[in-house]
């Protein structure tokens, strides 16, 4: 018997639907989830965010770094709050300083006593400054006008007030000033001369009683430095006096500064 010929099997051209239809399935559920996207609720937005809001809020981090969440129901774990640092003690005042001031003070107390006469008529006022201690005195409890002798009861009390400074080691500045009222005679030409030598003259004073000369300075300011307005004849009279000014301030070392020179400057 021949044997048959077995029958070709039929080709299915159909097999592409199969991968058409997964590609259209994947292709809707892209559209769904981007529509759901699209569509998002903000009240649930809203829940979602409070709810990881409150769950990092929670979130504690141990000794080795690890994060601790706290469980449901479980009592948070107390914030450890440091102690508050205790207030830095001040700093003491420099002990040098502060016997600087308690000299000064001394200085002060006794340089009042000899002047008290005339701290009682209103011709000398004391008064303490950042830079120490310093002696107003009127010019009419010192000299006459436009004169520069000292007289007698003012020679007597500058010798007391320099025998207090004497016994101290402070520098002393004398000033000497005047009104805006103009000078010009022989030996003053203006108030420039008559205010320096006014200066000089107390200085003489001091020096002769036993201040060292290199504690002492003069300086005659003339009108520049008014203490009070020169339209009447009260504040022209305080204008005109002499100060001593007791420095309290610690002399410093002096720093040089460097200077450079420039290719310019270097050219003969």
């Amino acid at each position: 018997m021949a044997r048959r010929k077995r029958e070709e099997e039929h080709e299915n051209h159909e097999r592409w639907l199969v991968s058409y239809a997964d590609f259209i399935t994947l292709l809707f559920a892209f559209f769904v989830v981007m529509y759901a996207l699209s569509s998002l609720n903000e009240g649930k937005y809203r829940v979602l965010s409070d709810s990881l809001t409150n769950a990092f809020r929670n979130v504690t981090v141990n000794a080795t770094g690890q994060v601790i969440i706290p469980q449901a129901g479980l009592p948070t774990p107390p914030r450890i709050v440091s102690p508050p640092k205790p207030a830095q003690p001040q700093q003491k005042a420099d002990p040098v300083k502060q016997e600087q001031r308690e000299k000064m003070k001394n200085v002060a107390k006794d340089i009042m006593e000899a002047l008290a006469p005339l701290v009682r008529e209103g011709k000398v006022r004391v008064l303490e400054t950042s830079r120490g201690v310093t002696i107003e005195i009127a010019d009419s409890a010192l000299f006459a006008v436009g004169q520069a002798v000292l007289n007698i009861e003012s020679s007597r009390a500058l010798r007391a007030v320099a025998e207090v400074i004497a016994t101290s080691d402070f520098p002393v500045t004398i000033e000497g000033h005047t009104d805006n009222v103009p000078i010009k005679t022989a030996q003053f030409p203006s108030n420039w001369e008559l205010s320096a030598v006014r200066a000089t003259t107390v200085l003489r004073i001091f020096a002769d009683v036993g201040v060292p000369a290199d504690r002492l300075t003069a300086i005659g300011y003339g009108e520049t430095r008014p203490v009070e307005p020169n339209d009447s004849i009260e504040g022209r009279a305080r204008n005109r006096r002499v100060s001593i000014q007791i420095d309290s301030a610690l002399p410093e070392k002096p720093t040089e500064v460097p200077v450079e020179i420039t290719s310019a400057a270097k050219r003969p």
